[in-house]
């Protein structure tokens, strides 16, 4: 199939190497000011890995999407509203997208799949792609799981049979609402783990993985998910990956965080946490976890304070 990746960073480049390996014909698109996009066009290399001479490299967002049977999206969460609107200036309709981005609009709390309706309507298809999994690993032969997910369970099977491959078995996702905000919500727990490390506090990470969980299955049912999903491999699944490896950018921003560090690669929990607050006052469910994340990113308060605050309170029931 023809495939068309817009985004040329880690996981969009990735994306593009991935779906050659498994045999599409792939496009991929980067900003014409783009550094990353001009390291691929001058070598056809980065830090993670060399792009096969069969990718064809482009600028031209018109080339990228007119000839594409599906577009996989692999950009910052908080500037997608912003870049589908410039796609919807070139009149683009009945393609299916896949949303490879893990995150909620900052200041609305709104669901990417939600922004992506908002702004091209109904006149095309959408999914989201998440789940564990690390480009490292990937290039190096590491199989993981993963899954895609929309509102259309046709289209869902439909996108698994384009993509899946020994290196990487999908999943079906059933519950959009549920496997979005566990994969928004896992980069704001990897924050929290990352601080945890930068305090020595790593012991702790089992009572943030219990808790993690537990706090966000009830965000997912009052928001009209299933609770169980939290457990699956859109959030729990992704905690290997997210809270104690060394390639995970949230982990390490927390980390760095702590031990004022500078910090210059995304990573996406710092705005989503933001989104879940929001979220968290409209339906009236407590997000402990949370809500510390942002007390010391956002609000400055004291790092040692907050997560001693939230884990070694006085005993309460589990």
């Amino acid at each position: 199939m023809n495939i068309s990746v817009l985004g040329c960073g880690r996981w969009g480049s990735f994306l593009a190497w991935y779906a050659a390996r498994i045999g599409h014909n792939v496009i991929l698109w980067g900003r014409p000011n783009s550094a990353r996009m001009a390291q691929l066009l001058d070598t056809r290399r980065n830090d993670y890995l060399t792009l096969p001479d069969s990718i064809a490299l482009t600028v031209d967002l018109r080339a990228a999407l007119e000839t594409a049977d599906v577009i996989i999206i692999s950009i910052g969460a908080q500037q997608l509203r912003t870049f589908l609107t410039d796609i919807r200036a070139l009149g683009v309709s009945n393609k299916k997208f896949v949303l490879c981005m893990k995150g909620l609009e900052s200041g609305t709390g709104k669901r990417l799949t939600t922004v992506f309706k908002d702004v091209l309507g109904d006149g095309n298809q959408v999914a989201v792609w998440v789940g564990p999994g690390h480009v490292q690993d990937f290039v190096n032969g590491i199989p993981n799981c993963m899954v895609i997910a929309s509102d259309d369970e046709e289209l869902t099977r439909a996108l698994v049979d384009v993509f899946k491959s020994p290196l990487i078995r999908f999943y079906y996702g059933r519950d959009l609402i549920g496997i979005e905000i566990g994969a928004a919500a896992k980069n704001v727990v990897g924050l929290a783990a990352g601080m945890l490390d930068g305090l020595n506090y790593t012991s702790l990470k089992g009572a943030l993985m219990a808790r993690g969980t537990h706090e966000l299955s009830r965000l997912i049912e009052a928001l009209g998910g299933d609770r169980m999903t939290v457990y699956g491999l859109s959030h729990l699944g992704d905690y290997e990956a997210t809270l104690f490896s060394a390639h995970s950018n949230n982990r390490r921003f927390g980390e760095d965080f702590i031990r004022q560090k500078p910090f210059e690669k995304l990573a996406e929990g710092v705005e989503t946490v933001k989104a879940l607050i929001n979220l968290s006052a409209q339906v009236g469910t407590e997000l402990p976890i949370c809500r510390t994340v942002d007390n010391i990113i956002h609000h400055k308060k004291n790092p040692r304070g907050e997560i001693e605050k939230l884990f070694l309170r006085e005993t309460k029931a589990e």
